[in-house]
């Protein structure tokens, strides 16, 4: 397909889903750059259509021969006028992500990582990136946490989110029902707690949360929770996404031993 017009319905609705950070009026997602549709394709994400220009086509005609998705070719100044990012490379997919239930997500044998109020982006793909890596189970993003087809939080996963379970926009009385369910202990980061890190058992199913640097963990969270701190020297609190790493590899050192 060629398109000629910025103004064309099609390409004014993945304009708003990326200035917005949101999916298309459809449903879509809208990934950016070679590195992201190179690991989409490793997961289960169902790509639909990749968005190119005459000189994408040719830059990136190893990676379109791969695959059958419908190519949209457009003019370079309508694809600048889309791009999210400061430097364009000139290819963006529209992508289905597959719609993962509470048991996708609680089954597994990793630590469940929950978003509690983290709503930047990075910070929010960092953890999601952390998670892949130290084998969670799951991502779990409550609400009023950054959203996953935010262009900065999908940069900043390197295409983890691609490989991790997830849900979104998820209330906190459902969630704790859902742990509970699930016999998994939930674990709350935070600065002043009485419990250090490396006194806790990460081993059996657990949960963790992690809060906004600004308000941390939710008081409803917090209260059903097991708080832990990080020993820090001389440096009162971590940002969240280094904080959550930490844990994540606790949790994952601690199972090696098993």
């Amino acid at each position: 397909m060629h398109l000629t017009s910025a103004k064309n319905p099609f390409l004014q609705n993945v304009r708003r889903a990326i200035t917005s950070g949101r999916t298309t009026e459809d449903g879509r997602i809208v990934i950016e750059g070679p590195h992201l549709v190179q690991e989409m394709q490793r997961s289960s994400w169902r790509l639909e259509q990749i968005i190119t220009t005459p000189n994408g086509r040719e830059r990136h005609a190893q990676l379109l021969a791969k695959t059958p998705a419908e190519i949209v070719e457009i003019p370079a100044r309508a694809f600048e006028s889309l791009s999210g990012t400061e430097t364009s490379q000139e290819i963006m997919a529209l992508v289905s992500p597959p719609r993962h239930t509470w048991k996708d997500c609680l089954s597994g044998p990793g630590v469940v990582v929950i978003l509690d109020g983290i709503q930047d982006p990075g910070n929010a793909g960092t953890i999601a990136r952390s998670a892949e890596a130290f084998g969670a189970a799951s991502l779990i993003l409550l609400e009023g946490c950054a959203q996953v087809p935010n262009g900065k939080f999908l940069r900043a996963t390197a295409g983890s989110i691609f490989r991790l379970p997830y849900l979104e926009y998820q209330k906190r009385p459902a969630l704790m029902a859902q742990l509970r369910a699930a016999n998994r202990t939930l674990y709350a980061l935070t600065a002043k707690a009485a419990t250090s890190l490396n006194q806790a058992d990460l081993r059996p199913p657990s949960a963790i949360v992690v809060g906004s640097e600004a308000h941390g963990v939710s008081p409803e969270l917090l209260a059903c929770a097991t708080a832990l701190r990080i020993p820090t020297a001389q440096v009162e609190s971590l940002n969240a996404g280094v904080a959550c790493s930490i844990v994540l590899f606790e949790a994952a050192r601690q199972r090696e031993k098993l």
